[in-house]
């Protein structure tokens, strides 16, 4: 199997630096959950939601940063899914 001749080969990708991003919006989540239960001081269950919408929100930062990197270093997939 060869790699594709296009614009789209992934030669300026680095897995370093996804895994940065990724992590770094995961911790940008966390940060704002963490400032919304500083300045709000909610009760221990209000709390423990708002860590878990933080934790929910960093999970999905870290996916959209990474699939966003990963088709612009490769482009969409070539059998047309959109996974």
């Amino acid at each position: 199997m060869t790699g594709s001749s296009g614009p789209n080969r992934g030669d300026d990708f680095s897995l370093a630096r996804l895994a940065l991003f990724s992590l770094g919006a995961a911790v940008a989540a966390l940060a704002v959950a963490t400032v919304v239960i500083v300045v709000l001081e909610p009760s221990p269950g209000v709390g423990l939601a708002i860590g878990l919408v933080g934790v929910v929100a960093a999970i999905a930062a870290m996916g959209v940063v990474s699939k966003r990197m990963t088709r612009k270093a490769f482009g969409d997939p070539e059998d047309g899914s959109r996974s």
